[in-house]
């Protein structure tokens, strides 16, 4: 059984908790991810971990409340236990050297844009970030990005908070200004991802993008999350999650996403 550490709630729809897992703490590095079950009859469900603390044993991961299970997730208080956490799983984020950076985040994918920016910050790196959220109400995480930032800005759809439109435009701003980049790396959903990349590849930048497909073991046996990056099939769980975004066939991921979309509506009717 993991301890939870800490349980608390960001926004309405989101939750974070901090567990006590020493082993995974020491050997986790950005971009990869774990999967928690909750008990014996819960789904496993794949989350990015935030940020962790070796010296502490703890990770720290965020769950947006979207089904019944995140939902119950997002129900557990500080001193409730999760049955298990396997991890740390996936790829690393490889920043290759870079030293000009943007990282980009949306909604809850700022919860793993945060450690990508945060890692490279740590080693020297310039790194401007850009969140975006629908509105104030959603914002998570600004006082950490905002301190691990050169350049942080905040973006919303209507404009209750920081500037208003989209992540998109605050980059393209950026690179009008002259800004150069070694790397932009985008996570967030899915549409979010394909529109940054149609810009970077304009402008000739290497682009970096984590991707969320349909998962069930995390250790490439179902074929789940398979992605075609390249015209190649690949598994999100092992070869990814992030994959050059210039490669990937985000319509087909997005067609892969929808897939169970009315049995999840069904079933969320069936449990009110």
């Amino acid at each position: 059984m993991v301890d939870i550490l800490e349980a608390r709630v960001l926004n309405p729809q989101i939750t974070l908790l901090k567990l006590k897992a020493e082993r995974i703490a020491k050997k986790v590095q950005p971009g990869q991810f774990v999967i928690l079950h909750q008990d014996e009859k819960a789904e496993r469900i794949p989350l990015t971990i935030a940020d962790s603390d070796p010296e502490a044993g703890t990770i720290t991961v965020i769950v947006q409340a979207a089904g019944e299970s995140t939902k119950r997730l997002c129900a557990l208080k500080t001193g409730d236990q999760i049955r298990d956490v396997v991890g740390p799983l996936g790829q690393a984020t490889d920043f290759e050297g870079a030293q000009n950076i943007c990282v980009i985040g949306g909604g809850v994918g700022c919860a793993i844009a945060y450690p990508s920016a945060k890692a490279c910050h740590q080693r020297g790196a310039h790194v401007d970030l850009i969140a975006g959220f629908k509105n104030e109400s959603l914002v998570i995480l600004k006082e950490e990005m905002a301190a691990i930032a050169d350049e942080f800005t905040l973006i919303s759809d209507d404009g209750s908070t920081g500037k208003q439109g989209f992540v998109t435009d605050a980059l393209k701003e950026k690179l009008d200004q002259g800004k150069k980049y070694d790397l932009v790396i985008a996570i967030g959903p899915i549409i979010m991802m394909k529109m940054v990349c149609k810009v970077t590849e304009a402008a000739g930048i290497k682009t970096l993008v984590s991707l969320n497909p349909i998962m069930i073991d995390g250790t490439g046996m179902c074929g789940g999350c398979r992605v075609t990056v390249g015209g190649k099939v690949k598994f999100a769980c092992v070869d990814g999650p992030d994959f050059d975004g210039h490669q990937v066939d985000f319509d087909e991921l997005m067609q892969r996403n929808r897939t169970y979309m009315e049995d999840h509506r069904c079933h969320l009717e069936e449990v009110k």
